[in-house]
């Protein structure tokens, strides 16, 4: 499975990485990764006028788009799209931070599970 984690490096820029998450074959059940420890889950919803300016996470994230896109855009410039049902890992919790931003003009929802 993958995803896309964000991330700061030591100069405080921010950068896109895929990350490749293994899954093990549990015959019947699917396809299993290993197992995270999480603290908390946290459901959002977003005006269809969205539209942040650069920010840090405010802490480590997994965040699922339930419905709508967003586009973000690093400290260095760099943009990518996420859609419907990707998974982002968003670490950059100092530096320069990343700017975010609805891909269509209408409500989006995500969930947020902290780690």
């Amino acid at each position: 499975m993958n995803i896309t984690r964000v991330f700061s490096d030591e100069r405080g820029e921010t950068h896109f990485e895929d990350v490749e998450i293994p899954l093990v074959d549990q015959g019947d059940i699917g396809f299993l990764s290993e197992a995270i420890d999480v603290k908390k889950l946290q459901f959002r919803k977003v005006s269809a006028t969205y539209d942040f300016d650069f920010h840090c996470a405010p802490q480590k994230q997994y965040i699922a788009l339930l419905d709508g896109g967003v586009e973000i855009e690093t400290s260095l410039g760099d943009k990518r799209e996420f859609r419907t049902g990707e998974i982002l890992l968003v670490e950059d919790i100092t530096g320069k931070g990343h700017r975010t931003k609805n891909l269509e003009k209408k409500e989006r929802t995500s969930l947020f599970i902290y780690i």
